[in-house]
């Protein structure tokens, strides 16, 4: 594996990963090499002698972890990277900066608008492989265009700024990329949450990156983020009622508070997907992103 010359695109689904892959062959994968590190949970991760379908092990924070579907948004990547097409961006000059961070574009319809996905891993770790992939490929293929930002790690803080470069650069990148600057969805798990809310609620340039219009919706899973203001865009939120980390009502409560500003909202309350479930493939969750992206296009509409 670690002499493969590059493949044709016509014979890129020979090249396609397998459950049985190991993480190590992506560091040689002649498509996904260049920015290998940047899908791991951790960029030393990619030197794990695991297999994908172990990758779970590395998210000790997620649940219901899916290997079909880590496997179908990676391929997608590579079938992506086959037709010639840049799926890996920097958003940093800054070199140090740029070493740690990362933007993965999944691409839908030309000119539409676009979700900025921000996955959790407790400011530890960046869980894109479960929480951050499955959903842009889901939801490019309903037409949207599909950002997954990879942060510095460390906390709040560094990770609001990196989302709120990321932002920015997006918008100022928008003709290029051939995305609508408007109209965008923050999205997030857990930490990622967080990170989006904040970016909702307080607009890019209060984390030192360039003002961007507000987003049109916020999506939230699970997160004990209790911050709001009278300014937050609509927002949808899922959490379980068995989840060990995020509590439910703490989630309900932010919603009908955001409900009772005038600020449209949609709460979604699983019963066992526990905490980290990404698409919930297998839990009474799946089918949320669905619900999500449904409340995202009423905004648009409402607008």
């Amino acid at each position: 594996m670690s002499e493969w010359a590059i493949p044709s695109a016509v014979f890129a689904n020979e090249w396609h990963l397998k459950a049985s892959s190991n993480i190590r062959e992506l560091k040689n994968h002649p498509y996904l090499k260049a920015f290998a590190s940047h899908l791991m949970p951790r960029p030393a991760d990619i030197d794990r002698d695991l297999k994908i379908s172990e990758v779970s092990r590395l998210m000790p924070w997620h649940g219901y972890v899916n290997t079909k579907d880590i496997l179908h948004s990676l391929n997608r990547l590579i079938d992506d990277c086959a037709e010639g097409k840049q799926v890996f961006y920097s958003f940093y000059e800054d070199k140090n900066r740029a070493d740690q961070t990362g933007l993965f574009f999944f691409r839908g319809k030309p000119g539409a608008p676009f979700a900025l996905i921000c996955p959790g891993g407790g400011f530890a770790y960046v869980g894109s492989l479960h929480e951050g992939f499955p959903l842009a490929q889901s939801i490019s293929e309903k037409g949207f265009n599909a950002f997954v930002i990879q942060y510095r790690i460390g906390g709040a803080r560094v990770a609001c700024e990196d989302l709120a470069q990321a932002l920015a650069w997006i918008i100022d990148h928008a003709k290029e990329l051939e995305v609508a600057p408007t109209g965008y969805s923050l999205w997030g798990g857990s930490a990622g949450a967080r990170i989006a809310a904040y970016l909702g609620s307080y607009g890019s340039a209060a984390f030192g990156a360039a003002e961007t219009p507000r987003a049109a919706a916020v999506v939230m899973e699970y997160t004990g983020h209790t911050d709001y203001t009278d300014k937050d865009p609509p927002t949808y939120a899922v959490v379980s009622r068995n989840d060990p980390i995020a509590d439910h009502e703490t989630m309900r409560q932010r919603l009908l508070r955001l409900s009772a500003l005038g600020i449209s909202t949609k709460f979604r309350l699983c019963n066992y997907a526990g905490h980290g479930f990404g698409l919930g493939t297998g839990s009474d969750a799946e089918g949320w992103l669905n619900e999500a992206v449904e409340f995202w296009i009423k905004q648009l509409k409402d607008k």
